[in-house]
């Protein structure tokens, strides 16, 4: 795959540093699941970042998973101009027909995550998705040659998991995440300019199997584990989108998310306990390696 070898530690610092991997400006694009809902993250340091759709009603921006990611590059001692644009409910596609002149512009790395099951019609398709990677692809690429593009492969919704009659309904809670990933996978073959897709669902699944996180939330949250989702078992908690921003720190920058050490401050102000945070960065570092 094209992108940046994962590297660990102080050398691995120095040699992300050396190939370039510091950029300037940093472009998420997503929906609910990028910016943050239904957790502090939602709000967490959005005077940190850019939003480039209009405050809200209140007067409010978003934070979401790119603050979170630029308190990260912070604590790191990189030096990125974040920007997000997210709506609710919407896919790649979405973006790209509605909101292309607030994203055409050269940046140098962009992380775009499309709707929950890949397509809201056809949950677990992904033609939608392969074919509006590739218009991203393409219209990136023509404004900067060298932009680095990453695909945010997301969760398995335990709603959709655990009730009937729903498009996963009776499988294992990992199917739809390693769907999902496929899925992604399949849009990143169909679009060569891709850089390389970040396996989030995938480190959820690993935090399941290592006793980090409770698989099941509907029936209660076992001593010692986290619950990834929020209430409604589809969006994520504060564990789940810290999960999700530590896997994106890891595959942009190159570092290892556990060189963020048990004290990280955005874990601090979540309110996370030492051993939580350190059992979450550890999760992101098995699942990254585990890509090279």
């Amino acid at each position: 795959r094209m992108g940046m070898k994962y590297q660990f530690g102080t050398i691995g610092f120095l040699i992300a540093l050396s190939c370039g991997a510091r950029a300037d400006t940093i472009l998420f694009v997503g929906n609910s699941f990028t910016f943050g809902e239904l957790a502090t993250a939602k709000y967490y340091h959005a005077d940190e970042v850019r939003d480039l759709n209009p405050p809200n009603e209140r007067n409010q921006t978003i934070g979401g998973v790119p603050a979170i990611f630029k308190e990260f590059t912070r604590e790191a001692n990189l030096s990125y101009d974040v920007n997000l644009e997210t709506v609710g409910g919407k896919g790649l596609d979405f973006h790209y027909t509605e909101k292309l002149p607030l994203l055409d512009k050269p940046w140098d790395v962009v992380v775009l995550q499309s709707y929950s099951t890949l397509d809201e019609d056809k949950p677990g398709n992904p033609g939608l998705l392969s074919e509006y990677t590739r218009k991203f692809d393409m219209a990136l690429h023509a404004r900067n040659p060298k932009v680095k593009i990453y695909l945010n492969a997301t969760w398995s919704r335990a709603d959709m998991t655990y009730t009937p009659d729903t498009p996963w309904s009776g499988k294992p809670i990992t199917q739809m995440a390693q769907d999902i990933a496929a899925g992604y996978e399949t849009a990143r073959k169909a679009s060569p300019g891709i850089t390389d897709v970040i396996p989030v669902g995938l480190a959820w699944n690993r935090a399941f199997a290592a006793g980090v996180a409770d698989p099941n939330p509907y029936d209660g949250i076992a001593a010692g584990k986290v619950n990834l989702w929020a209430d409604d078992s589809y969006h994520a908690s504060d564990f789940g989108y810290y999960l999700e921003a530590l896997m994106i720190f890891g595959k942009v920058t190159g570092l290892d998310p556990l060189s963020l050490g048990p004290k990280e401050r955005v874990a601090r102000d979540f309110g996370f306990s030492r051993r939580q945070t350190t059992a979450l960065q550890q999760v992101a570092h098995d699942e990254l390696a585990a890509q090279k």
